[in-house]
């Protein structure tokens, strides 16, 4: 059996036992012929034992073009002359399989004939080691600043999540307030998984969503032959829910005759459905939510104050996303990793020119448009971070000024009237849509059209 080294002379041969990194040759027929003492530590292996046999012996579970192939002669290292660097991991003499980087080269004579192959390995065990304990401390860390779906490590979002640990403990009635895109769902979610019925429903409701007698049989249920087309008996939401969780959102928009059955509900806990005089026990814990000041709309005789004050046992104030911008880089960074997971790509993050836009923008649509602006991102991005131009329009062009982030509030608490340079600035900065700049200022289209007029700018930019 050919055992002769395929390098030769005392330089090659010190140079071979210094290397830290593992150095084997295979001869022609494909027979271990050079084993380096790396190889010995990083295999289990002595060169005793190897010599002489095909590196098969290794299990690489990636060679050169493909996996190990059954021939040496089928090795595609013949018809490449040359590998590049691949990670793959081979089986140590003990059973385990040890992470390296291997490569190969054909060594040819001066005659151009082929001698054999050198082929090269590089121990990744404590590479793979460090990977291991940075993504561990970067879950840890990710953990440290979430409470359920929720991220955040601000103090106004370490108020919520406390708040929310002892919204948990009990079984009061919760109104969540805060503005659209603040995540009032993911909070109902939160005291629901957290309480003492996280194994019953959690069912949710969007108030608006449905007209009131629709609403109603939603609600409450209903029985055969109670209005056209009610053929059968129908439970509602109230009953669905028993023993967990009725999340009621958009609670503002209830009509009086809804507000008022909902009253008794929370009272008497107890419902009837829609065409029965029966009472039926409910044993369910509501939560509610609102982006509207719902105090407001009492003192507007919209909504009747004693149902405010059965909601309003526990109250839970969300803060919109530009009163916690120190939460941004960390919510980026969480719907970045999500939507690798969705898409397969392997984004690392933003560039700083990005993630310097992302904290000034003042973010009208609060956590949801965060999380809609990085999905926009994901569709336009080639590159391994998120640059300027994977970006949607209005985050390019660049921070509102006070006049567009906010209603006009001249520091009486309620909003003043605009002037005509703020109009005009609000109606650039939204594309002279007028439903956005009312959106972004709390006005409806209507306000922003009358105020238009007032000052005599005409609805579109001249």
């Amino acid at each position: 059996m050919e055992k002769k080294q395929i390098l030769d002379g005392p330089f090659a041969e010190l140079l071979l036992q210094s290397m830290a990194e593992g150095v084997f040759t295979l001869n022609r027929r494909g027979e271990i012929t050079t084993w380096n003492p790396s190889m010995e530590k990083i295999t289990g292996y002595r060169a005793n034992e190897v010599l002489g046999k095909a590196c098969s012996i290794l299990s690489f579970n990636r060679c050169i073009t493909r996996s190990c192939p059954s021939g040496f002669l089928d090795c595609g290292i013949f018809r490449k002359g040359t590998g590049t660097p691949k990670e793959c991991s081979l089986r140590h003499k003990d059973g385990h399989d040890v992470p390296v980087v291997k490569n190969a080269r054909v060594i040819k004579g001066s005659d151009g004939e082929v001698m054999g192959v050198v082929e090269t390995l590089m121990d990744l065990t404590e590479l793979k080691k460090a990977r291991q304990l940075a993504e561990e401390a970067a879950r840890r860390l990710g953990e440290k600043h979430r409470f359920e779906n929720m991220v955040g490590k601000s103090d106004a979002m370490m108020q919520v999540f406390s708040t929310i640990r002892s919204a948990a403990l009990s079984d009061a009635t919760i109104l969540i307030q805060g503005e659209s895109g603040t995540g009032k769902e993911l909070v109902a979610a939160a005291i629901h998984a957290s309480g003492y019925r996280a194994e019953r429903p959690l069912v949710t409701v969007n108030c608006t969503a449905l007209p009131e007698s629709l609403l109603e049989s939603e609600l409450f249920g209903h029985v055969r032959g109670a209005f056209t087309g009610a053929i059968r008996d129908r439970i509602g939401r109230f009953e669905e829910a028993q023993g967990g969780t009725l999340f009621l959102d958009e609670i503002a928009e209830l009509s009086p005759l809804i507000q008022v059955k909902l009253l008794r509900v929370l009272q008497e806990k107890e419902i009837e459905r829609v065409g029965e005089s029966k009472k039926r026990k409910v044993d369910i814990r509501v939560i509610a939510a609102t982006n509207r000041d719902l105090y407001k709309r009492v003192r507007e005789g919209l909504f009747r104050e004693d149902l405010y004050y059965r909601l309003k046992v526990f109250p839970i104030q969300l803060p919109p996303l530009r009163k916690r911008r120190e939460d941004i880089p960390l919510l980026v960074a969480h719907f970045i990793r999500a939507q690798n997971e969705k898409e397969g790509k392997k984004i690392r993050g933003a560039s700083p020119e990005s993630m310097k836009i992302f904290l000034d923008y003042p973010w009208p649509g609060n956590v949801r448009e965060l999380e809609n602006a990085i999905e926009h991102a994901f569709v336009l991005c080639t590159s391994e971070e998120i640059g300027v131009s994977d970006l949607p329009l209005e985050l390019r062009q660049g921070p509102m000024n006070d006049a567009a982030t906010r209603p006009w509030d001249k520091g009486s608490g309620k909003a003043a009237k605009p002037n005509r340079e703020e109009l005009l600035h609000l109606l650039d900065a939204c594309g002279w849509n007028k439903a956005e700049a009312g959106r972004r200022v709390g006005l409806s289209r209507t306000a922003i059209w009358k105020y238009m007029k007032r000052w005599g700018i005409p609805l579109r930019r001249t």
